[in-house]
């Protein structure tokens, strides 16, 4: 237990960098994934613009594999976490079994419904003529080799709760490297296309999957997976989804936003809009990824200490992560509306599909700087076992109020209404975020008091 009960004893700063800047690598390096699939893909002789509107139109498949992945990994890691917390070993290793058998099912269940029913979904998901075949060609080799998407996902969340950050963010660091080296041979060396990229992500992710189930058999992990412990129990499938169904719904209202969002672009401009948009969710993820590295890092902090009752430490723990965030949302702000003719050029070189870009990207992004409190936020509630809050407080910005304004801005300002959806989205997120956590802070001080009296 000395592994784990440094969580509760030193430097809350000092732990905040231990796990988060570990995660925020892995998070980057996951993030490059797709980043550079869309790179290469937009660059692809005669076809670019087109094909990378194709992979922008299968980006809510993509969300809903990482919905699955987050359900799974971030729900066995925090329980994995509590239990540590309150000494039952046992459990934990309980649910690291349980993560890969639900991944394993998922994961074929998802490669079948989604290949029977590829062309209508595509189809609602804003396809045209001219961009169903690239999606198609992406879209089908993801889905055959999605099991891998999602255990990789999973179980790379889990190492950081047995203890072992730099793990986690070197099995990342492998894949994306290879990811990136598979890229651009079966892109430009053998010609192989928008499929060559989707190959690549897959033989990459599988890659991640085994060096960690090698960790957890062979390795020098401390928590062990036994064979005996992959037998569902539905206790334990009831505490892993009830605080993965945050971050799921998330992800899951995100496929949503993606769906309505193409749909509009395509009624109120064309294809390339689609394809803007698929850059400006790229450049989003780097500087989003950073965020998402930081409530990895802090949830094994806060679940710990929660569980162990020093419920101070939670707070500090939130507070120092709040910080930090805020101070990466804006800078990365910043750039955004300075320089974003830079960004936009890595994807594509088409002079009409970067002018849409340029302004779709300001004008979405607008809000970056204060959106660091909102997603912490989400993470602290999952943290300390509040899934029913965690998950409206994702839902703020992913459906309650982004959702409706995708819908209803385009009516009187056409494209801009969808480009200006986003940033009035934050904005009321953060705000009605940050009376929550007021009033949380309230009732973790009375905890406090009652636990010192």
């Amino acid at each position: 237990m000395a592994h784990q009960n440094h969580l509760g004893e030193e430097s809350i700063g000092k732990l905040l960098l231990k796990y988060s800047i570990p995660a925020i690598i892995g998070m980057m390096v996951n993030a490059l994934y797709n980043i550079v699939d869309r790179m290469f893909i937009g660059r692809i002789p005669d076809v670019g613009s087109l094909a990378l509107t194709g992979v922008g139109i299968t980006m809510p498949i993509m969300s809903i594999l990482l919905a699955f992945g987050m359900l799974i990994g971030i729900g066995s890691t925090a329980n994995i976490s509590l239990n540590l917390g309150r000494g039952k070993r046992d459990e934990a290793e309980k649910l690291i079994g349980s993560a890969i058998t639900l991944s394993l099912i998922v994961g074929v269940i998802i490669t079948i419904i989604g290949l029977i029913f590829l062309n209508p979904i595509l189809n609602i998901f804003g396809a045209s003529e001219n961009t169903l075949f690239y999606a198609k060609e992406y879209i089908t080799v993801i889905l055959c080799g999605c099991t891998f998407n999602i255990l990789s996902f999973a179980l790379n969340s889990t190492v950081r709760a047995d203890g072992n950050p730099k793990l986690a963010s070197l099995t990342m660091i492998i894949g994306c490297g290879t990811n990136i080296v598979l890229d651009y041979l079966f892109v430009f060396v053998l010609n192989i296309g928008i499929k060559g990229a989707a190959f690549a992500t897959v033989i990459s992710q599988a890659l991640t999957f085994f060096i960690i189930l090698y960790y957890y058999t062979k390795g020098n992990s401390n928590l062990k997976l036994k064979v005996e412990n992959m037998k569902l129990k539905k206790n334990l499938v009831m505490m892993t989804f009830a605080i993965g169904i945050a971050p799921f719904a998330t992800q899951i209202a995100n496929s949503l936003v993606q769906v309505v969002a193409n749909n509009s672009l395509k009624a109120y401009g064309n294809d390339l809009s689609i394809g803007a948009m698929t850059i400006i969710g790229s450049i989003n993820m780097v500087f989003m990824m950073p965020i998402f590295g930081i409530n990895q890092g802090c949830q094994p902090i806060i679940g710990f200490n929660y569980g162990a009752k020093k419920y101070d430490r939670a707070k500090k723990t939130f507070i120092i992560a709040t910080i930090a965030a805020t101070v990466i949302c804006t800078i990365g702000g910043m750039l955004i509306q300075l320089f974003p003719e830079f960004a936009i050029s890595l994807f594509n070189n088409d002079p009409e599909l970067t002018a849409v870009a340029i302004k779709g990207v300001r004008m979405y992004l607008l809000m970056m700087p204060i959106v660091g409190i909102n997603i912490v936020a989400t993470s602290y509630f999952q943290s300390i076992g509040k899934a029913k809050m965690s998950m409206f407080v994702s839902l703020l910005r992913q459906v309650i109020l982004l959702i409706p304004f995708t819908l209803i801005l385009p009516l009187f300002i056409g494209l801009d209404g969808v480009w200006a959806a986003g940033a009035c989205a934050d904005f009321l997120s953060v705000v009605i975020t940050v009376v929550l956590i007021f009033k949380e802070f309230k009732s973790l001080n009375i905890l406090h008091e009652i636990q010192a009296a």
